[in-house]
Formats: structure tokens, C-alpha cells, sequence
């Protein structure tokens, strides 16, 4: 059975796709192979995918089944406006059936399929779902990307919290940039204090890729 890891994050521009192929990269190394779809993709226009343009990249030089692939096949809804796929499809239903057909036909090609969600936790995929739910309804588990700067107390905090009062299996990553020195000092010692565990994507990729295996 193919292994489902759901890449979600407290916010956008945290960094989902860049951990998403970072998992790619550990999991490829160790002889896996793998897969990788981002079920809706706004902000494509002249057919250009920012984010599935470089998933696609990735998982062909990683995953050779991936060659005769193209990008609708692992963004399978995409829509123009750059906004919450609710907005940018004025309202239209989620299209599950076309998600779940493509993802049958990418679980064929792997054994670790990396879903990535778009935006936060709470962001409108049409008026019946959020992000969140449908992490459940693909019966994956959850890797929460948070950031490492000023604010990623609360932000980190709400989003595990809702993960957890909802049962989802979940684990938290932070993805540190060059811009975040004041971590160590301004946000982690809260995190140790308390108990909860710091992995950062650069220094703990194998510890991360072998919990989430294990979840």
C-alpha cells in the first residue's frame, strides 16, 4: 500500500513545495520511489505552474515512470487567480473524483505519494471543505510546515492545535531561512521549554522522513 504524507503549512510562502521536494530527495536516496501530486494549483496562467512546473522537474529525475508524465497529471486542478481555490473558481465544487482518479494513476508509479495542499490549514477549498478536511478524506498523515520567525509561537501553536483536537496524525517542521538567526534566541527556547519537539527540515531530514514513514 502506498504511503500518503500530506504536506500542509501555518500559512502560504512557508515553503510546502521546497519541503516537498526535499522529502522527494531523502526518500529517492534511500531507494524508494516516489511521487508527488498538488491537488489544486492557483496563480497558473500562459501555462505556467510555479508550483508544479518544479514538482514535475524533481520527480522525472528521481522517479523515471514519472518521464511520460505531465504537469496536469500531478496538478490536476488549477485555476488562474491567484487566490484561495474557492475564490479562484468563484464558488465551483472540488473536483474529487478527478483527484482521486489522478491520484489511482500516480500511486501506481511510486510508493510514497507526498500530497501537497495549497496555503494554511483553513484556507477554502469550495463552500463544504477547508484544506484540513481533506487530509482525513485521502487518509494521509499530516507534516505541518511552520516557519521560524517572530510570530511562529502562535502560528505554529493554533495550526497543531486544531490538527490535534481533529485526531489527525500529525508532525511539525520548521523551515528556517537565512533570515530567521533570531530563532535560537527569540522563539525556540519557548518550544523546548515546553516539550515540543524543534525539527528543522535542513538538519533533521532523516529523522523527519523516518517518522513521518513510521506515522
Amino acid at each position: 500500500m502506498v504511503k500518503r504524507i500530506f504536506v500542509t503549512a501555518t500559512n502560504t510562502d512557508i515553503g510546502k513545495t521546497y519541503t516537498t521536494i526535499k522529502l522527494l530527495e531523502h526518500y529517492a536516496a534511500q531507494g524508494v520511489r516516489v511521487g508527488a501530486i498538488k491537488l489544486v494549483e492557483t496563480g497558473v496562467k500562459d501555462d505556467v505552474y510555479p508550483d508544479g512546473d518544479l514538482l514535475l522537474e524533481k520527480l522525472q529525475k528521481l522517479n523515471s515512470l514519472f518521464t511520460v508524465l505531465n504537469v496536469e497529471d500531478i496538478v490536476p486542478i488549477s485555476y488562474e487567480l491567484p487566490a484561495a481555490p474557492y475564490i479562484a473558481s468563484r464558488g465551483k465544487a472540488f473536483d474529487f473524483e478527478r483527484v482521486n482518479l489522478a491520484i489511482s494513476k500516480l500511486e501506481e508509479l511510486c510508493d510514497v505519494l507526498i500530497i501537497e495542499g495549497a496555503g494554511g490549514l483553513f484556507v477554502p477549498v469550495d463552500t463544504n471543505f477547508m484544506m484540513i478536511d481533506l487530509i482525513p478524506f485521502f487518509n494521509a498523515k499530516a507534516l505541518l510546515v511552520t516557519h521560524c520567525s517572530l510570530g511562529c509561537i502562535n502560528d505554529s501553536l493554533l495550526s497543531l492545535q486544531v490538527l490535534q483536537n481533529r485526531n489527525i496524525d500529525a508532525m511539525m517542521v520548521f523551515n528556517c531561512r537565512e533570515k530567521d538567526s533570531s530563532f535560537s534566541t527569540h522563539s525556540e527556547p519557548f518550544f523546548i521549554n515546553n516539550e515540543i519537539e524543534v525539527l528543522k527540515l535542513h538538519e533533521d531530514i532523516d529523522t523527519i522522513c523516518d517518522v513521518l514513514y513510521n506515522l
